[in-house]
């Protein structure tokens, strides 16, 4: 299963290349309008694209560590730890031409979902691109969740192995913009 080249995102104002078998939890429930949000069809592992103000009063790699907290906040983490924090190259990304830094979070928190009382520790890797021409820090995420060992894949099983960090690298240096409007008049 290949991955969904040039996929449109905000109106066509972005695109990415998609990993194989994406879902876009838009056509399942509501999506806040700031947010891409995509889900594997087989595991728990989703991707999340979200517009946010940017965060003037923090810089660098503190930058990369707010936004972490904010996510850990807003999700209820129980617990939230921060495994390495390294600055992106510019040169990679396809928005190097307006994006001022960028940085590379990995960190554990530990979620309760839904109804369940059990919390799971959670792999979050998140990158922040800082457009500040725009005011806007961009902070795509990939969540891995632990394995439930779901069924192996087989060749009765067509669906799509489970992404890899390779697959979330590939959506954050391939996010182009299109349109810059999408953040208004400058």
């Amino acid at each position: 299963m290949e991955p969904t080249r040039d996929f449109p995102l905000f109106g066509g104002a972005f695109s990415v290349i998609l990993p194989p078998g994406a879902i876009d939890v838009s056509d399942l429930r509501p999506v806040p309008d700031n947010q891409e949000v995509f889900c594997h069809p087989e595991t728990d592992q989703s991707l999340i694209v979200e517009l946010l103000e940017l965060q003037a009063h923090v810089r660098g790699e503190a930058a990369a560590r707010y936004h972490f907290e904010d996510v850990g906040w807003v999700q209820g983490a129980r617990i939230q730890q921060v495994e390495s924090v390294q600055p992106l190259a510019l040169e990679n990304l396809a928005l190097r031409g307006c994006c001022q830094e960028a940085w590379l979070l990995c960190g554990k928190q530990q979620i309760a979902k839904g109804n369940h009382q059990v919390a799971k520790d959670v792999t979050l890797h998140q990158a922040l691109l800082r457009l500040p021409q725009y005011q806007t820090d961009l902070l795509l995420t990939f969540n891995q969740p632990p394995s439930d060992n779901r069924s192996s894949p087989g060749p009765e099983n067509l669906s799509p192995p489970p992404w890899s960090l390779s697959h979330f690298e590939q959506l954050v240096t391939s996010l182009t913009l299109h349109d810059p409007n999408i953040f208004g008049p400058q």
